[in-house]
């Protein structure tokens, strides 16, 4: 369990660009590094966390403290991984006045940026792990295209019947 929380910390700590980076962070650190769970458990988790309401990244996290330490690694993984950025926010509320002027305008922008490297890095990371094949890549693209094209939550469900029936 205490690795659990010393990995969720470190993860917390360093992992920044929103829930698709985290979801790249965790993959390579679980399932590369660590070998907490294989990249097929990682893509079955995956898949239940995005599926469900909410964060799937948290939710991803939870999930895979508890694989690793039961409810006790949930919780430490949750805490552990959610702490850091509840304080760094609270940091940033009270400097809100400092962050208006032109320095800090442009300290945000570089952020920004370097969020989007983050997350283009982690989707082709997970691009690369999770859609190893011909078939898989082309059944991503195409959900890709009909998610863009026909936003609807409807469409969401039928994309992923849809998907599930052409990989059988």
């Amino acid at each position: 369990m205490l690795n659990v929380l010393i990995t969720f910390l470190r993860l917390g700590m360093t992992s920044f660009g929103g829930p698709v980076a985290h979801i790249g962070y965790f993959r390579r650190e679980l399932v590369e590094r660590q070998r907490w769970v294989t990249e097929a458990q990682f893509a079955q988790y995956l898949a239940l966390c995005q599926f469900l309401p909410g964060p799937a990244s948290s939710q991803l996290g939870f999930l895979l403290g508890m694989h690793r330490a039961g409810f006790a690694g949930a919780l430490c993984a949750f805490i552990a991984f959610t702490l850091p950025s509840v304080l760094l926010l609270l940091l940033f509320a009270s400097s809100v006045a400092t962050l208006s002027g032109p320095i800090g305008q442009a300290a945000i922008a570089g952020l920004k940026l370097v969020a989007c490297v983050v997350v283009a890095d982690a989707l082709w990371a997970m691009w690369r792990a999770l859609c190893p094949d011909t078939p898989s890549r082309l059944i991503a693209l195409l959900s890709l295209l009909i998610m863009l094209t026909l936003q609807s939550p409807a469409t969401q469900l039928i994309v992923i019947a849809g998907g599930g029936l052409a990989l059988r």
